[in-house]
């Protein structure tokens, strides 16, 4: 029986979105609930699943077209079959590149994936230089690049450098990141201040009790808990930096949805933590691990990333120092963690190694005054020092 694929219900506020992949192409088998495609809005992408066991019999909407809600993708035979694809002889090992492809391309991150389809190039005819002989995206891009550089190269200087050019369109999600950057520039002032943080304490804490904390909790006792569980306690002195701008009102919001920015291959998302006062050392470990690798999956919804208080973003897992971060508006401020470096401090009058983070807060200078971000920071940084405050409140 024929069936109509169409473009699911898409999330509220969002009017359209882009047919970014088709995973099957006209003939497949298809598995029950099997990802048949791809769909990218500016927030989060949508996979489209096969209504039963079957077979794509005909892609109607080509890969990079904008789509809408109930829009016509494809039809399918549900309990159909594939027909046999029989070898002929010297044509064999051309009609199995396709197959090959089909392979291979299953197997790609979608950072690579994304590049493949933007390219055209084969992915069963490049090799693959990564971990087990995978395909990476200078692969994928230096094959692209290959013809262009090998037209262009003068006919004497065989082995020069390339100089390939490509022209790739940004992906929605990069283009609504630009956006809102743009915007919380333009709507807000701006302003950051630093501090820094020993975080010898925390360290001894962690490495005291992680075995115990991950056999009982299943999840691994990280840094990110500590610095969700500080920043909370400080919002809660200082609650206009948990406060946003609405019009000439300001909007104090008196619970803690805290935001998590979590890096991507297809750019920044920042999934939030619902009431996050009341959640665990435990609770908070494990809902940012799962945000990290939905994220990563491209499986987070608009729920996951609507909302927020306030937003913490930490540049030290790529080695930054320090860094002056955006805030994701209409918030009106955002800590930046950064790289722990062992540097030499005075204590108690002698000269120590300590792990030291530089901790930064940019604010919306037009509801926090200075005052309120300098001791915002000091408490944060005295909640971590001597962790114990985390668990008396004070």
């Amino acid at each position: 029986m024929s069936t109509e694929i169409t473009v699911p219900k898409l999330p509220e506020s969002v009017a359209d979105a882009t047919l970014v992949t088709w995973h099957k192409k006209p003939g497949d088998s298809v598995a029950r609930d099997e990802n048949l495609a791809d769909l990218e809005t500016d927030k989060v992408v949508l996979e489209v699943p096969a209504p039963a066991a079957g077979v794509l019999k005909e892609i109607r909407i080509a890969a990079g077209t904008t789509v809408t809600s109930g829009q016509l993708l494809a039809i399918f035979e549900a309990g159909a079959v594939a027909a046999p694809v029989a070898a002929k002889g010297a044509d064999a090992p051309q009609a199995a590149a396709p197959a090959a492809s089909a392979d291979a391309s299953g197997k790609l991150s979608p950072a690579v994936k994304r590049v493949v389809e933007e390219t055209g190039v084969n992915p069963a005819s490049v090799q693959g230089s990564g971990k087990d002989g995978r395909l990476t995206k200078p692969d994928v891009l230096a094959a692209a690049a290959a013809p262009v550089a090998a037209a262009k190269a003068p006919a004497v200087l065989p082995s020069s450098g390339a100089r390939g050019e490509q022209r790739v369109p940004m992906t929605r999600l990069r283009a609504r990141i630009a956006e809102r950057l743009i915007q919380a520039q333009s709507t807000q002032a701006l302003l950051t201040t630093f501090n820094e943080v020993d975080l010898l304490a925390v360290q001894e804490l962690r490495a005291r009790y992680k075995d115990k904390f991950e056999k009982q909790h299943g999840v691994k006792l990280g840094f990110s808990s500590f610095f969700v569980k500080a920043t909370i306690e400080a919002l809660k002195k200082y609650p206009v930096i948990n406060a946003s701008v609405d019009g000439n009102d300001i909007l104090y919001h008196e619970y803690y949805d805290i935001g998590v920015a979590v890096s991507t291959d297809r750019g920044l998302v920042v999934p939030v933590l619902r009431n996050a006062d009341s959640l665990s050392f435990a609770d908070i470990e494990k809902g940012v691990g799962e945000f990290a690798a939905r994220a990563r999956k491209g499986a987070l919804t608009m729920d996951d990333l609507t909302g927020g208080t306030f937003s913490i973003t930490n540049g030290g897992v790529f080695g930054s120092l320090l860094s002056t971060p955006i805030v994701n508006a209409p918030q009106s401020a955002i800590l930046g963690m950064h790289k722990i470096q062992e540097r030499p401090m005075v204590v108690n009058g002698q000269i120590v190694a300590r792990p030291m983070m530089y901790l930064a807060l940019t604010y919306d200078h037009r509801i926090v005054d200075g005052k309120e971000a300098v001791q915002f920071l000091v408490s944060i940084k005295e909640a971590l020092e001597d962790p114990g405050r985390l668990l008396l409140g004070v």
